[in-house]
Order: C-alpha cells, then structure tokens, then sequence
C-alpha cells in the first residue's frame, strides 16, 4: 500500500533540494510533480543562487518562479555552450588608459532576452567611456578630466560608475548627463573603494592611504562611517557575495587582515566601533569570497621572498554574548604550496571547498585542504591573465583566451574547459599584451596593450 506524505511535509523535504534533485522528483508521480512545481519552492532556488530579493510576482507577469529559474539558467549557461564561430567581434583602438575595465551592465534579472553589455574604460584624454559590446560603439563620455584617475568601479544594479582621481576626489557618474552626480574631495588618496546594494540601500566603501575606511551613501555621497582599520595604507577591500562582510588588508604585510560586519559600516551606533575581528595571519597578497558558501574566504599569503605560499580559509559567523555580538573566525583549512610550483599572482574560488589559480601555462585547481583536483593545459604560454566570477573562470595567454565554467554544485570534474578563442583579431606586426580580461553570460572584453596605447576586443555572442 502507497504511503502519500501530506503536502506541506512534502514540501519541507524537497526544499533541501538543489536543482537536479527537484527535477527528478517532479518526475515520480502527479503528486510529487505538483509540489515540485510550486512557486515556494523555485523562489527559493531562485533566492539562494541570484540576489532576487526584490523581484516580486509582478515583475514575472504570468510567468512562474520555476520558469524564471529556468530562464535565468539559460542565460548563465549561453558562454559555456558557445564555440569560436557563434562570437562576433568588434576592435576599437587608441582608447584605453591603463586601468581596469568595469561592467556598467549586469546579468539583469529579467524574463526578457540579454540585455546589452555595457563596459566602461578611461580613454587617454581621460574621459570616462561607456561602450556598447555588442556594437562595438561608444555610447557615452564624461567631459576630459583634468586630473588622471586613479581607480574606477561600476555598481550595475543602479547603472552607476565611481571614480577617484590623482587629486583625492570622488565622482559618482550614471554615465548618461554630461557631469557627476556627485564629487567629493578626500583627504588622502585611496587604493581601493568597494560599491555594493544592501537592503539598506546602495553604498560605497573605500580604503586610503592612511589606513581609514570610510562608508558613503550612493549616488549622494553622504557620509555614513569613518574607522581607522590599520597603522599604514589599505590595499585591499572586498566584499561577501551576500553582503553581510567587508574584508580589508592593509599594505604592510605584517598587519592581520580584518573582517567588518557590513551593517555596522552601513549602519553604525553612535559612540562604538564598528564590530570586526582581526584573521590571525600575515603576509596576506590576496583573498576571495567563495559565492557558493557566502562566509567563507580563502587568503593567500607569500613569504617577502616570493618562495613560500599558503592557502588559509576561515568561516565566519556571529555570535551573542554577554549581550554583545561578536564575530568569530574559524580556520578549517590551510595548505602549503609545493615548492616546485611558481607563487601565483591570482587566486579564485567557487564552491567553498576548492581554489583555482595559474602557474606558468597551467590552470590548476585544488582542493581547499591542498590535493590537486584538476590541471588545464591549454595555453602553451605562460597565462598572463585571469577572471574568476561565480559561473566562469577565464585565462589569456599571448593573443589567446580560453573560457572554463563551473559545474553545479561543486559536482566532478568542478571545472569544465569550454572554448578557445584564438587571435584572429591580432595584428602580427605588433607585439602587444592582453592586460585585462573579463565577461558577463552574453560577452568577453579584453584590453590589449601595445607599447603605450591600448584596444579593447569585444566579443560577443551570436547564437
């Protein structure tokens, strides 16, 4: 005799499934099907994988939750189905400063096809640029600034670019009107600034020279926090996938990297510091948050020779006492590199339980405990550049890019080679460098450097 589970256990059971499991458990019989398919239960696939939050049941029309999912997954998995001859590709030379590239667009969150790609660059006349991919054209410029910049990031959910310049200021554009939203001077100079959307609204957190992180409001620039993290210059700032930590480093190496709780940035309480704690190790050239497992980071430190690298992930997590809250790190794993293998510049992660970096020719992955999992070979050069997001991971060699993407779930082979994208846009009588690489699910951008002008390459889908 059949047992049927009443539906609401059904459904706490089958939200413990990820994607593949849901699927085939709507295929067992009518009733498994109908509470597979109900909307609670692909909202919240659809929450964990993309910060949905805000899309409501109106912005699906009449579509429901599990065809968004599915839709949205389509448009992730366009670059790894693609192959060299389903990407056109448009040149611009003499434009590109040298800084990084920055995505004005973002991978939206719509039932329509893809949206337009949107890339911003620093030309040499030190205008901020807006380019259309798939066109290949120049949509927008700021005026010509009168000082160099010194860095830019974009925040695609409010089409927003921030730049600082050499002369320690601000400027917020929307890269549509003419001027800057906003412009404020700083009193030092800024290594590093970091723009992200809470629930709080959209904010911007930058690192100086002095070892201050202050916290801004966008697109206003008001003035939200001040703290003193470090003695000296902070070189690093990132931000967890989720929102909820801001990570910092400081530029003299013996200093421990610290971890703020966002809110406390975003949010502080007049007369106490915002809450942190201090990661106990040094040496720190590089950290990434794992988008799979959002507390969780993974650091990498090198000896001041170069000789020695080490991999440290701590997990990190909240707790009340005594009627304060605490943040606490936990290290539960660390591996040292083998000394045959060059130190790495870049380091990348996933699924919280595996690191991926270059060295030489190679692209290896290896677990967060120190075992090789997978080596790529398909450069024969040396790799010169590197992009790791939460669905691809792309290297450059010479006038070559391969394109690798993670499977779901952390499932074997956790990195799959896709496509090889050789140099047919190449001029042989130059000797130029591809400085900068990057992509969104419908497009590549790289920035080719020959001796002191650069190009920028846009490839773009075209299935």
């Amino acid at each position: 005799m059949e047992i049927q589970l009443p539906d609401l256990a059904l459904k706490r059971i089958f939200s413990f499934l990820d994607l593949f499991g849901l699927l085939q458990a709507s295929q067992v019989n009518k009733h498994w099907n109908r509470i597979a398919e109900s909307d609670f239960l692909w909202r919240s696939l659809s929450l964990e994988r993309w910060d949905c939050s805000n899309f409501t049941d109106q912005h699906l029309g009449t579509h429901t939750w599990k065809q968004f999912f599915l839709h949205q997954r389509r448009k992730e998995l366009q670059l790894a189905l693609a192959q060299p001859h389903n990407f056109i590709y448009k040149v611009t030379k003499n434009i590109a400063y040298e800084m990084e590239l920055a995505y004005l667009s973002g991978n939206s969150l719509t039932m329509k096809e893809q949206e337009k790609s949107i890339i911003c660059s620093v030309s040499p006349k030190q205008e901020l640029c807006a380019w259309d991919v798939q066109e290949g054209t120049m949509i927008w410029s700021s005026p010509v600034q009168e000082f160099y910049f010194s860095n830019l990031v974009t925040l695609p959910q409010m089409h927003l670019a921030i730049t600082m310049d050499r002369k320690k200021t601000i400027k917020v554009w929307n890269c549509q009107d003419r001027d800057a939203l906003a412009i404020l001077p700083m009193p030092e100079s800024c290594y590093c600034m970091e723009a992200y959307l809470t629930k709080d609204g959209p904010f911007l957190t930058v690192g100086d020279v002095a070892g201050d992180i202050y916290t801004f409001t966008l697109p206003g620039l008001r003035d939200v926090s001040k703290v003193t993290a470090f003695q000296y210059g902070i070189a690093l700032l990132h931000c967890s996938p989720d929102k909820k930590w801001v990570f910092a480093c400081g530029t003299y190496s013996r200093t421990l990297p610290q971890v703020f709780l966002t809110e406390s940035l975003v949010r502080p309480s007049e007369g106490s510091a915002p809450l942190s704690t201090s990661l106990p190790h040094k040496l720190c050239v590089s950290a990434c948050w794992t988008p799979e497992v959002k507390n969780r980071i993974t650091l990498m430190s090198q000896s001041n020779t170069g000789k020695k690298t080490e991999f440290i992930t701590f997990d990190l997590t909240t707790k009340r006492t005594g009627g304060q809250t605490v943040i606490q790190a936990h290290e539960i794993a660390s591996f040292q590199l083998a000394a045959h293998l060059e130190s790495p510049i870049w380091m990348g992660a996933n699924d919280g339980y595996t690191i991926v970096f270059t060295n030489g020719p190679y692209l290896l992955l290896f677990s967060i405990t120190g075992f090789l999992l997978q080596r790529f070979e398909d450069h024969q050069a040396a790799i010169n550049n590197f992009w790791v997001d939460p669905r691809y991971v792309l290297t450059t060699s010479k006038n070559s890019v391969h394109v690798y993407m993670w499977e779901e779930g952390g499932r074997h082979p956790y990195l799959r080679s896709c496509c090889h994208l050789e140099n047919i846009w190449h001029d042989p009588t130059t000797h130029g460098c591809i400085s900068s690489v990057m992509c969104d699910n419908a497009s590549i951008v790289l920035k080719v450097t020959v001796s002191e002008s650069s190009t920028l390459v846009m490839y773009s889908l075209n299935m």
